[in-house]
């Protein structure tokens, strides 16, 4: 090595850039690195993108069970009003009269059926009746759909 190699030796020529230029240069790419690394991780964590849509399909199906269910309340009451205006009042009366006859009926049965039923059984039975009466509004819900199916069936049927 020459002398003038060694005296220009940590002396920045003139297309050299300077350390605290290269500094900038390299924070700024490091952040631009890490930018990109955490858009490759959000776009590749497939599972929780997929919890994200599962969470949103869960929240759509139970807004749409939610109106169908109003909208099947809604029919059900339209056409069990409807049904009631178009009986004639002779046909309530006695259909009040045998409901009447079938509640005094179905009671004097209900009381012989305690009367001859095993404890067991009639313990079984009550915890029966207790899980129907607080699942009362799927219960109602369902008969509901039940009847309104039938009474479509059955305008349907006189239709064909």
């Amino acid at each position: 090595m020459n002398d003038d190699a060694r005296a220009t030796i940590g002396t920045p020529t003139p297309g050299t850039p300077r350390p605290d230029a290269l500094r900038e240069q390299v924070a700024h790419t490091r952040d631009e690195v890490g930018q990109t690394v955490e858009a490759s991780a959000d776009t590749a964590d497939v599972k929780a993108r997929a919890k994200e849509g599962t969470a949103a399909l869960k929240g759509q199906a139970a807004d749409k069970a939610a109106l169908a269910t109003d909208q099947i309340r809604e029919k059900a009451g339209r056409v069990a009003q409807l049904a009631k205006d178009k009986t004639p009042d002779p046909v309530l009366e006695k259909t009040a009269q045998a409901a009447d006859q079938v509640r005094q009926t179905a009671a004097k049965a209900g009381q012989y059926a305690v009367d001859h039923t095993p404890d067991p059984l009639l313990e079984k039975a009550g915890e029966a009746a207790t899980a129907a009466r607080a699942n009362r509004t799927p219960l109602l819900a369902i008969g509901a759909a039940v009847i309104v199916f039938l009474l479509v069936r059955r305008s349907r049927g006189r239709r064909g």
